[in-house]
């Protein structure tokens, strides 16, 4: 007869199932579109303080400036983009959080 195991020395982490296997046949995947350049994709050359409604698409709803990993703007855009927002926010056009 083949004696069965009680307690003793506990199982290697490395050995230990985790179910990992489960887990990743049920995960949906889902595709991340690549982030493109707004001003890039509808040909808009210059970023001015006083289009309000383009500004405020890049305006987190705290006030905040959202940064190119999220928008998915071009550098040279963005850095466009940041000295027009402060620009409207200094002629108030703009708040500078939405708290106040």
């Amino acid at each position: 007869m083949a004696e069965q195991q009680k307690g003793g020395r506990p199982i290697a982490a490395s050995m230990r199932p985790t179910g990992g296997d489960k887990a990743m046949g049920s995960r949906k995947q889902y595709f991340r579109r690549k982030k493109v350049c707004k001003f890039s994709v509808e040909k808009i050359d210059d970023v001015t303080y006083r289009d309000v409604q383009l500004l405020k698409q890049f305006i987190s709803e705290n006030g905040r400036i959202l940064p190119r990993r999220i928008t998915g703007t071009s550098p040279a855009f963005q850095r466009r983009l940041a000295r027009a927002i402060k620009q409207a926010r200094n002629i108030a056009l703009l708040p500078f959080n939405s708290r106040g």
